[in-house]
Parts: structure tokens; C-alpha cells; sequence
């Protein structure tokens, strides 16, 4: 038992490494591709590499159309357009600040819920921690500045347009595909291979530019598909098995302190104090939406009469 609990623990770590690391795969493959062309590589080798999974598990792909139909809407919203609009974003700002962006997933997804699922009303700590993260969002941009429209600009803009659509993606799956009870692991090919067919069929028109291959260029676009889009997801899935989806979800706190860090060390990408202060924020605010802030009172003694 001991050796399986450290099994899990290993494939935290691994998801928060190369869940952070993915925003560095897609710098360093921005330099011989461009972002359309990493979108399709990344969901390419992501839906191979889970093609692969399930043929050693055996698991039959569903026959229901509807099904079909559904994961073909969570392929738009949680892998073409975010991976589309992170690609291009990061043409202009750091993989660093990048990765803080995608630590706003779990309050987008919130606010998105309480719209959308009358049983996600809206509650004090969840104000609070919509709040905080809202405020770590004006940090990082740094609106004391004054609000000059660039490209740095609207490639932060398009971070938090992914980050949305990763918030519409969940509050819909968790409408209409989690009902239907699929296989995690199928779900995952399902959305992966529909996204190939789509960029597969936009890429004449999006994916047209030169490629200028290297190792580094090569590796790194493997890396995010195989493992940041393909087996990430199957680990992710064992860990809510093992530890439940509200701790496996502490993954989100890892994944903007691997990215800076990675930047930094490995791309010597500046950055400046209001990002990680935006960062802690937005953390914070995850931490208060949950209700992981209150203190925990002790039970009282029951006594006997």
C-alpha cells in the first residue's frame, strides 16, 4: 500500500512538471513552428499516444453518436482554440506569465458554473476567491501602467480567452458527457482525435508557414503532445482515483511556479514583481472559492446526560 501511495505521489509531481513544462515546450517549438502547427502536432501525438493506451487496456471506443457529437464541442473548447490562442500568445509574452494566465482555469470555471448550473450558486467564498483572483489578474497585467493596447496585451487577452473556453469546456462536459458515464481515458482520445480531424482540416489554411525543424524544436513538440496532452491525462486520472478530484486539483497550484521557474532557468525569461504577486493571488483566490482558508474549528465533545 505504502509503495502504491509513493506510485501516486511520483505522478503528482510528473503532472506538475510537465503540465508546467508545457508552456516552455511551446516557446521552444515556436522557434521552427508555427502556433497552428504546434496546435495540430500537440493534439497529433497527444491522440496517439492515448490510441496506444487503450489498445493495451483493451477499451472499445463508443458507438453513441450523441456522445460523438458532444466530444467533438469539448475538442473546440478544450484543445483547439486554447491551444491555438496559447501558441499564439506566446509569440509575445513568456511562457512564464503564460502559465500564471492558465492558473485562472479553476475561478473561470467557476464563474462560468454559477451561470450555467443552478446547483453552482454563488456563496461568499466563492465571491471571495472570484475577487482575489480578478485582483491577481489586474496585478499581472499591471493596470497602474494604464491600459496601452499591443500584442502583449492581446496575447494576455488571449491567455484568459483560453482560460475561459477551459471553464465553458468543463461546465459543458459536466452537462452533457459525464452523464453518460465514458471511460476518462476514452473521453480524452475522443476530444485529442477530434481535434486532430478539425486542425487536420483548417490546417491548409491556418498551418501554411515554413517549418524550420531541430532537435530541440522536434523534443520539445513530442514532449507536449505525448506527455503534456497524451499520458499526463492518464496519470491525472489514477490520482483523482487515489486522492479524490478536490486534492488531485492541487496540481493547479504547481503548474504556474514549474513554468516561471522553467522560463527563468531555462530561457532566462525576465520577470518582474507583479507576476508571481498576481500569481499568489490567484492561488490565494483558488484557496478561498474552496473554502481552504477557514480555519478548522474542533468538533465539540458530545455528553452524555
Amino acid at each position: 500500500m505504502r509503495l502504491e501511495g509513493f506510485g501516486v505521489t511520483v505522478r503528482f509531481a510528473l503532472l506538475a512538471v510537465v503540465w508546467g513544462a508545457s508552456f516552455l515546450f511551446i516557446k521552444v517549438g515556436l522557434a521552427g513552428l508555427s502556433p497552428a502547427q504546434i496546435a495540430l502536432a500537440r493534439v497529433a501525438l497527444g491522440a496517439l499516444a492515448l490510441a496506444v493506451v487503450l489498445v493495451a487496456r483493451r477499451r472499445p471506443l463508443p458507438r453513441d453518436p450523441v456522445l460523438w457529437g458532444h466530444l467533438a464541442v469539448v475538442s473546440v473548447l478544450l484543445c483547439v482554440v486554447p491551444f491555438l490562442l496559447f501558441s499564439w500568445a506566446e509569440q509575445y509574452i513568456s511562457s512564464g506569465l503564460a502559465s500564471i494566465f492558465n492558473a485562472t482555469t479553476p475561478l473561470v470555471t467557476m464563474l462560468l458554473a454559477a451561470a450555467a448550473l443552478p446547483e453552482e450558486r454563488f456563496t461568499p467564498p466563492r465571491v471571495l476567491g472570484l475577487s482575489l483572483g480578478f485582483l491577481g489578474v489586474l496585478t499581472i497585467v499591471g493596470v497602474w501602467h494604464g491600459v496601452d493596447v499591443s500584442h502583449q496585451l492581446t496575447a494576455q487577452l488571449a491567455c484568459l480567452g483560453a482560460t475561459t473556453c477551459y471553464g465553458a469546456c468543463f461546465v459543458y462536459m459536466r452537462r452533457f458527457v459525464s452523464p453518460r458515464g465514458a471511460d476518462p481515458v476514452v473521453v480524452a482520445f475522443g476530444q485529442t482525435g477530434s481535434a486532430t480531424v478539425i486542425l487536420g482540416l483548417l490546417a491548409p489554411a491556418i498551418a501554411v508557414t515554413p517549418v524550420h525543424l531541430d532537435f530541440a524544436v522536434v523534443a520539445s513538440t513530442v514532449a507536449l503532445g505525448v506527455f503534456g496532452t497524451g499520458i499526463a491525462y492518464v496519470w491525472n486520472v489514477r490520482i483523482i482515483a487515489a486522492w479524490g478530484a478536490a486534492n488531485a486539483s492541487a496540481v493547479t497550484y504547481l503548474t504556474p511556479v514549474v513554468g516561471v521557474l522553467l522560463g527563468v532557468l531555462v530561457l532566462g525569461e525576465p520577470v518582474s514583481w507583479n507576476q508571481p504577486a498576481g500569481a499568489v493571488l490567484i492561488v490565494v483566490g483558488i484557496l478561498a472559492a474552496h473554502g481552504r482558508l477557514r480555519r478548522r474549528t474542533r468538533e465539540p465533545e458530545m455528553v452524555s446526560r
